[in-house]
């Protein structure tokens, strides 16, 4: 009889669709601050929200502080009618169905930092520079969003890293600090900050001490997080289905220190190695930047709270579209077909005949 765990159950990404248990409501819109060209779109896309649809709209308070929005007239009958609040203060908890956001990647980014747990699926509009997390394109958003209100739209689930900053306890066994939790969608990237000299970080998996990093220092991202500063440093692009955790050394003084893929059910310890000579300092998706010193740890486990990104097409084609048109992911010039070939070998060829047969001619006769 076949033991039922020699059995692997695969999960086919197209299976995740997104599903409203009841109409959605609440929307949070999330724009690139300080970004005129993206006003109108956000104007419009409220303006749509409030009036068209009758929804309860959340932006961020600083939104609303932009002066050059008195310079939309129609903006005023809206305002009024938006709820506000403000990152880091106000818990958005349970009060958000979905977020839509506008600019590039960063804010994806954004969102993702102001749900700490459970994250509302997110449509990211295209309006920024690289836009490799924002398949939508503005142009027609009524006709998109709809599909979404109306669950017409598949979900790429992205993992996300929980970090937890452990700070090393005094002689009377009390911590100089509380434990700092910190999810991200990206990475967390450790490096040797100003410091001239090398980073010399120690890595553990699951306790077992793996590795010691010396070098710039150590970028440890989600597959999400694999086409972002990951793939600069020299690592492989992982489709964000994939559950994995992704290790890459940053300039290591090494020939042979390759980036590597772990599972991401794992848990990884990042330290300073007893030898270091300086300090190491962390970001988390580039923001919270802090030092750690000796006796600091940096723990990282995969997150159970992932980013539900709605997709514009499916899972797949989403990605591949996102390798194309913005890293141009083997981009090359076609090889030419033998028919082609052929044309130039036999003109080749008929050419040295020629130059053959003329050389023959100009030989002086035998006497």
């Amino acid at each position: 009889m076949k033991n039922s765990a020699m059995v692997m159950q695969i999960q086919d990404p197209a299976s995740q669709r997104l599903t409203w248990y009841k109409p959605p409501l609440t929307v949070l819109v999330i724009k690139k601050v300080h970004d005129a060209t993206i006003l109108t779109p956000f104007v419009q896309l409220v303006h749509w929200l409030v009036h068209d649809k009758s929804m309860v709209v959340f932006v961020e308070a600083a939104v609303l502080d932009d002066t050059l929005l008195k310079e939309y007239g129609d903006f005023t009958s809206v305002r009024e009618r938006l709820m506000t609040f403000r990152a880091g203060t106000d818990d958005l908890t349970d009060k958000i169905d979905f977020i839509i956001c506008l600019g590039g990647d960063g804010t994806l980014l954004h969102a993702s930092s102001l749900f700490q747990q459970s994250v509302p699926p997110v449509m990211a509009f295209h309006l920024g520079s690289l836009g490799f997390l924002t398949p939508f394109e503005f142009n027609n958003f009524q006709d998109q969003v709809m599909n979404v209100l109306e669950g017409h739209a598949a979900l790429t689930l992205r993992s996300r890293l929980q970090c937890v900053v452990l700070r090393k306890t005094t002689e009377d066994g009390k911590e100089k600090k509380k434990p700092t939790t910190i999810l991200v969608l990206n990475e967390v990237v450790v490096d040797r900050g100003p410091s001239p000299y090398l980073s010399n970080i120690d890595l553990f998996l699951d306790g077992k001490h793996i590795t010691s990093v010396q070098g710039d220092g150590l970028i440890v991202s989600t597959p999400t997080g694999s086409t972002a500063y990951a793939v600069a440093a020299g690592a492989s692009m992982i489709h964000p289905s994939v559950p994995a955790i992704m290790v890459t050394p940053i300039c290591p003084h090494s020939l042979s220190f390759r980036p590597i893929v772990v599972p991401a059910g794992v848990e990884l310890k990042i330290a300073l190695s007893p030898e270091a000579r300086n300090a190491m300092w962390v970001s988390f998706d580039g923001r919270n930047r802090q030092a750690l010193q000796h006796g600091d740890s940096l723990y990282v486990t995969t997150s159970v709270y992932p980013v539900p990104s709605i997709c514009a097409q499916d899972q797949i084609s989403d990605w591949f579209d996102s390798l194309a048109e913005c890293l141009h992911w083997n981009v090359r010039k076609k090889q030419k077909q033998i028919d082609e070939l052929s044309d130039m070998t036999h003109s080749s060829s008929d050419t040295l005949e020629e130059i053959d047969a003329n050389h023959h001619d100009d030989r002086p006769a035998d006497t």
